[in-house]
C-alpha cells in the first residue's frame, strides 16, 4: 500500500533465518552457495494481500503479489481437499443453474481468473474501493483478513453506489445503452471492458452475472468460491419473514408491494475460518453482490455463515435475517373480493428449493438445500423458526382442504410450439361444489415481475361431485405467447378455484420454461496445444417464421485466448432450416476446457451451449 507500517502489518523487516519460520515473514538459503544464491521467502500466514515490494540488502529491489493461500494450513482460508481445490480454486470455467426448480437449467460460463491481466484487474477493484480512497492505510492493513476483503467485493461487484462499481444492473424488458445480462459468456470481457473505461460500471448484469464476477474475482485472489443457485427466492424487505400478495378474482395480482419472489436467485459462498464468531461457523459462508438491500449504508450482503443460516442464528454477521428470509420465508396470498372482503388463499408454494450449485469434478448439479436448512416438518426446524422469532411458519397448521387445485405440462414444451396446460381440480368433501375457475398464463421475469397475457380462461360454473375431478385445459399459442415472453423464456400459470357457498379459495401455480432448440457442437480435427481447431455449430429453426441477424459466438478458458470469436450468417434462416458456421481457434493449454458457445438471433434471443473438450499435450 502508500503507507506501509509494521503495526498495520503492510510492512516487515527481516534477516536471513537457518530455517523458514511458516509463522511469520522469514527468508533462509534454499540452494548452496556459488556464483548465484537461491533464497526462499516466506510471507506471513496472515499478511494482507496485495502488491509487496521486496528490498534485499537495501537496494535490490523486486515485485510480486501475495494473494491468500488455500493450500496453506495455517491461512483462513485452507481448504483440506484437492478435488475442491481444483474445481473452487483452480477450476477457470463452470455450470451456473438458471431455470426452474422444477426444471433446472445450467448455463456454462467461463470464469477466466488466471487469464491475462485479470489479476491487476481484480488489485484494482480493492483500489477502486471507497474504503481504500478514504483512508488507504486502513485499507491496505484490512486486507489480511478474508470477511473484510469479501464485504468489499460484495459492494465493489455492484455499481449502486455510484462507487466505480464493475457491474451495473438491469431488470428492465430492453437494455437501452449496453447488452443483455443474457449475452455474457464470461467474466473476463465484463472486467476487462471495466478496467479500460476508466472504472465505469458495465452494463447490465442480472443476478448471476454478478454471483459469476465475484466468483472470478475470488478465486484469483486465491478464495475458493463457487456460485449457489436458490430457486424460490424470497426478496423480503420489511424483514417481517412474510412475503404478502393479493389477487383480485380475476386472478390479477396486485404489483403496490416491492416484496418479490424469485424463479431463482444466485449468490456466492466462499470458504474461510471465522474467528470473530463463535466456534462452529467455520466454512462456506453466503455472500450476495446483487444490489438488494443496503447493509451498513450500502449495497452489499454478507458474508454469513451458512451453518448460521440453518441454525436460526439471526444476530452473526454479515446480514443473517436477509439471506434467511431469502430460504424460509413464508408466501401468503390473499384474495381481494369486488365487495372489498379478504380472504387468505390455501397454497403450498414454497421458499427455498432446490438451492444448488456444481458439483466437485463434474457437471452435475449438487442440491445443497440442506446445509441451509433442516427438514421441513422436523423438529430441527420448528426450533430454528423459533430461534428466528418465524411466527408466520410456527402458526401454520396442516390444513386438509376439502377443494384441491395442480397444475399438469405437457412433455417437451419448445419455444415455437402450441401446447397445452391443464389444472386438475378435485372434491374431496361428500357435498356438491358449485365453483369459479380462472386459469391465467403470463410472461413472467426469472426476478417475479408479471408480464402480459398468453392464455386466459374464465369458468363461471364449475360443478363438483363429491369425489368428483375435473381436468380444465387452456392452450397456449406460439402467435400469443411470441411477443411477450421475456429473455428469461419463463411463462407463468395460475388457477385460482372459488367456492361459491363458502367464499374458500384454492390456487395453484407453476412456471413453464420454454426449452430452447440445441446447439450442436462438433470439435473438427485432433485437440492439441497450439494446433488450430475448428468448432462447427449447428442450430435449427425452431419457430414458424424466419430467424434475422444470427451470429455464433465462442469463448472459452486458455481455447480462444482470452477473447470470444464472432461468426455472422449472412442470410435469414427460414423455419425448420439449419444455420450453420465453422469457427476456427488454437488452445493454448493442456486439460479439460469448456468451449461455451452462444447462438443470437432477432427472435430467438441468446441460445446457450457448450461442450467439453480435452486438449492433449
Amino acid at each position: 500500500g502508500p503507507q506501509p507500517e509494521e503495526q498495520y502489518g503492510t510492512r516487515a523487516v527481516f534477516g536471513l533465518s537457518n530455517e523458514i519460520d511458516e509463522t511469520c515473514w522469514s527468508a533462509a538459503v534454499s540452494s548452496p552457495s556459488g556464483d548465484t544464491v537461491g533464497l526462499s521467502v516466506c510471507a506471513a500466514p496472515d499478511a494482507p494481500i496485495g502488491r509487496y515490494v521486496l528490498t534485499l540488502d537495501g537496494h535490490i529491489q523486486f515485485d510480486f503479489i501475495l494473494l491468500f493461500n488455500p493450500w496453506c494450513p495455517r491461512d483462513v482460508v485452507y481448504l483440506d481437499s484437492e478435488e475442491k481445490l481444483a474445481e473452487y480454486v483452480l477450476a477457470q470455467d463452470g455450470i451456473i443453474f438458471r431455470g426452474d426448480a422444477e426444471y433446472p437449467v445450467p448455463l456454462a460460463w467461463y470464469f477466466g481468473q488466471f487469464e491475462e491481466g485479470i489479476l491487476d484487474v481484480c488489485l484494482r477493484i480493492l483500489d477502486m474501493n471507497p474504503k481504500h480512497r478514504r483512508n488507504p492505510a486502513k485499507d491496505c492493513s484490512g486486507r489480511r483478513n478474508v470477511i473484510y476483503v469479501t464485504r468489499v467485493l460484495s459492494a465493489m461487484i455492484n455499481s449502486n453506489d455510484r462507487d466505480y462499481g464493475v457491474v451495473e444492473g438491469c431488470w428492465k424488458d430492453t437494455f437501452d445503452g449496453g447488452v443483455s445480462p443474457m449475452s455474457w459468456r464470461g467474466s473476463v470481457q465484463i472486467l476487462r471492458t471495466w478496467s479500460s473505461t476508466s472504472c465505469l460500471p458495465v452494463r447490465y448484469g442480472q443476478c448471476w452475472v454478478f454471483a459469476a464476477v465475484a466468483c472470478s474475482v475470488s478465486r484469483a485472489l486465491g478464495i475458493p468460491c463457487r456460485v449457489i443457485t436458490n430457486y424460490y427466492s424470497a426478496h423480503d424487505t420489511n424483514s417481517n419473514l412474510v412475503i404478502e400478495r393479493y389477487l383480485n378474482e380475476k386472478g390479477e395480482v396486485d404489483r403496490s408491494t416491492r416484496d418479490m419472489i424469485w424463479n431463482y436467485h444466485c449468490w456466492v459462498e466462499s470458504w474461510m475460518t471465522r474467528p470473530d464468531l463463535p466456534p462452529g461457523f467455520d466454512g462456506w459462508q453466503a455472500s450476495d453482490p446483487t444490489p438488494q438491500e443496503k447493509s451498513e449504508g450500502v449495497f452489499c450482503c454478507g458474508p454469513v455463515p451458512v451453518r448460521a443460516i440453518k441454525e436460526g442464528e439471526l444476530t452473526f454477521k454479515y446480514d443473517a435475517p436477509f439471506v434467511f428470509a431469502e430460504v424460509n420465508a413464508d408466501l401468503v396470498y390473499m384474495l381481494k373480493y369486488n365487495d372489498g372482503s379478504t380472504r387468505k388463499i390455501v397454497n403450498d408454494q414454497k421458499v427455498g428449493q432446490k438451492i444448488s450449485t456444481k458439483s466437485v469434478g463434474r457437471d452435475d448439479r449438487e442440491d445443497i438445500t440442506h446445509l441451509y436448512k433442516y427438514p421441513e416438518g422436523s423438529a430441527e426446524e420448528r426450533q430454528v423458526f423459533e430461534k428466528a422469532n418465524h411466527q408466520n411458519k410456527l402458526l401454520q397448521e396442516k390444513g386438509n382442504p376439502g377443494l384441491q387445485i395442480t397444475i399438469k405440462l405437457s412433455t417437451g414444451i419448445r419455444k415455437g410450439c402450441d401446447f397445452d396446460v391443464f389444472a386438475i381440480v378435485s372434491n374431496n368433501t361428500e357435498e356438491n361444489k358449485k365453483c369459479r375457475l380462472v386459469f391465467a398464463s403470463r410472461a413472467v421475469s426469472y426476478n417475479g415481475v408479471i408480464g402480459r397475457e398468453c392464455g386466459f380462461k374464465d369458468l363461471l360454473n364449475v360443478e363438483l361431485a363429491p369425489g368428483g375431478e375435473r381436468k380444465v385445459p387452456l392452450r397456449l399459442n406460439y402467435s400469443k405467447y411470441c411477443n411477450n415472453l421475456t429473455e428469461d423464456n419463463l411463462i407463468r400459470l395460475g388457477a385460482l378455484l372459488i367456492d361459491h357457498s363458502t367464499k374458500e379459495a384454492v390456487m395453484a401455480m407453476r412456471d413453464v420454461v420454454l426449452d430452447e432448440p440445441e446447439i450442436k457442437i462438433r470439435i473438427l480435427g485432433e485437440p492439441k496445444e497450439k494446433r488450430k481447431l475448428a468448432a462447427e455449430l449447428t442450430l435449427q429453426n425452431p419457430l414458424p417464421e424466419p430467424l434475422q441477424g444470427c451470429c455464433f459466438t465462442i469463448e472459452g478458458a486458455n481455447l480462444t485466448g482470452g477473447s470470444s470469436i464472432t461468426e455472422k450468417l449472412d442470410s435469414p434462416i427460414e423455419p425448420g432450416q439449419e444455420a450453420k458456421v465453422k469457427i476456427y481457434f488454437t488452445p493454448t493449454q493442456s486439460g479439460l476446457r469448456k468451449l461455451v458457445v452462444d447462438f443470437d438471433s432477432d427472435k430467438l434471443g441468446h441460445v446457450r451451449g457448450y461442450k467439453n473438450v480435452i486438449i492433449g499435450k
